[in-house]
């Protein structure tokens, strides 16, 4: 849904776009800079993360019908209830991920190592009392989507990173995306890398710690004069 005190968005910045997908922008002015994704499946259209957008569906549909909704973080319920119910299909959560099914006022599916029908498998990269977060990672064509631990909007970029790993993680990265060898990485907040990902996730971990002082002195100075 729109943050406090802005109306529905009527336009989208649209980022991303290959072959099997695409993602949007509703609001690429706010700071947060959200991003929801349009997976093509062989079992359909699956959005991930979605925040609903007046004529949205036309998006979707060029890319086929929609099959799913799928949330990847306990706290991207965003509009996932709202486009599940108006395509008529479920929202999919990670079966380990607690906390969120009641909130949808939706039919929900639990998936497990694999998104139903899809070469997307299911990673999880954070379980803890304050964060549980997966990952889908597309076989076909090494297409990874994160929707927080690395992200691509200036809050997350130290220095010349073009992916960056959350403010919160910084001290202590998500080394579980070092098991992947993505060619694309589609993130939930800023726009993707379409090419040579994980070179840009391996930089954005190994440095992760070091340049640490330098985005929060970044941040804080944006702050205080934003």
């Amino acid at each position: 849904m729109p943050m406090k005190g802005q109306s529905e968005a009527t336009e989208w910045l649209e980022t991303n776009r290959w072959e099997r997908g695409v993602s949007y922008i509703p609001y690429p002015d706010e700071m947060m800079v959200r991003a929801s994704h349009v997976l093509k499946t062989d079992a359909g259209v699956f959005v991930a993360d979605p925040i609903d957008v007046d004529g949205i569906d036309d998006l979707f549909a060029e890319f086929g019908e929609v099959a799913g909704v799928v949330i990847l973080l306990d706290r991207h319920k965003r509009d996932s209830a709202a486009v599940a119910n108006r395509h008529d299909v479920p929202v999919y959560i990670p079966d380990w991920m607690s906390g969120v099914e009641e909130d949808i006022d939706a039919p929900v599916e639990r998936m497990h190592q694999q998104l139903p029908g899809t070469d997307y498998g299911v990673h999880k990269i954070i379980k803890n009392s304050f964060w549980q977060e997966a990952a889908l990672y597309g076989d076909e064509d090494d297409t990874l989507v994160v929707p927080e631990a690395v992200g691509a909007a200036d809050y997350f970029l130290a220095g010349d990173e073009r992916l960056g790993v959350h403010p919160m993680l910084r001290l202590f990265p998500p080394k579980k995306l070092t098991r992947l060898d993505p060619e694309r990485v589609l993130v939930g907040h800023g726009e993707g890398v379409m090419e040579d990902a994980a070179e840009a996730i391996d930089y954005a971990l190994r440095g992760s710690r070091g340049r640490t002082p330098g985005l929060y002195a970044k941040n804080l100075k944006s702050l205080v004069l934003g």
